[in-house]
């Protein structure tokens, strides 16, 4: 690719990706509402609010690939989840068919299937259970990619991203962890395969522990390397189990599913 967009690139995973990605293309165009420091040689630094369509247009504009993790990372009022979320998912597949269709990977979330309990083991295909409205603002992204692929042909890849840190926190994490070097990886894979359409994938290493079917998504040749078990003994002896009844223990979606509703100030 010539210049490859991330939005979001101040978050947490965006400053991770501004360097591993970097050899996916000539120019990365990095985008985010908060500073995003001095731009190298090889990038540029746009600011941009998502729930505003026409900078959104200027954005994508000249881009031939999109990697968008921007928006609003976790349960908040409506109004903000709305905004950044809903709105500038919008924003965002509008601009992408005004501007040639370069290929998306979205970044989706597990929280779109929270609900479902730590001991069930599924697919891709299962129907939605979001555990809040970061969840359901999800749910909508992957409807609006399904969508915009088949009444455009806009190829995106859903990647469903399960615990994207350095290493895993918590005894959970040990089934939804997604390490920065695998997420890299499934990113080339995304870019780089001939035909993509638009597969929901799991974004998660290769856990001993695992919740998610990734058969689905063989066909793209990504093999993910990293495995949450390397840091169990270490995550045994310093993080307090959670007790066997509590949301941490029962749900995918974890505390997340005790959330509540929260109202605008």
């Amino acid at each position: 690719m010539h210049r490859l967009l991330i939005t979001g690139a101040a978050g947490g995973i965006g400053r991770v990706m501004r360097e591993k990605l970097a050899p996916l293309a000539t120019i990365l165009r990095l985008s985010d509402i908060t500073d995003l420091g001095t731009a190298a040689d090889h990038e540029e630094l746009v600011t941009c609010d998502l729930g505003d369509k026409a900078s959104v247009d200027r954005l994508v504009d000249g881009c031939d690939g999109i990697v968008h993790l921007g928006g609003m990372s976790g349960e908040a009022p409506f109004s903000k989840i709305m905004h950044a979320n809903i709105a500038g998912c919008y924003n965002l597949y509008e601009a992408a068919r005004a501007h040639g269709q370069p290929r998306i990977l979205l970044a989706s979330s597990l929280h779109t299937v929270g609900f479902y309990r730590q001991d069930e083991y599924f697919d891709a295909t299962i129907p939605p259970r979001p555990d809040g409205l970061y969840g359901v603002s999800k749910c909508f992204a992957e409807m609006m990619a399904q969508m915009y692929f088949d009444k455009f042909g806009q190829e995106t890849a859903v990647v469903r991203i399960g615990s994207c840190f350095e290493h895993p926190r918590d005894q959970r994490m040990l089934a939804t962890w997604f390490s920065y070097g695998d997420f890299a990886s499934l990113a080339e894979c995304v870019f780089k395969a001939p035909r993509l359409g638009c597969p929901i994938i799991w974004g998660v290493s290769n856990n001993d522990a695992c919740w998610w079917d990734n058969r689905k998504a063989n066909f793209l040749g990504w093999r993910p390397k990293d495995n949450a078990g390397e840091y169990r003994a270490h995550i045994e002896a310093t993080v307090p189990p959670p007790d066997p009844n509590s949301a941490s223990a029962l749900y995918q979606g974890g505390p997340f599913t005790e959330k509540p509703i929260y109202e605008d100030e």
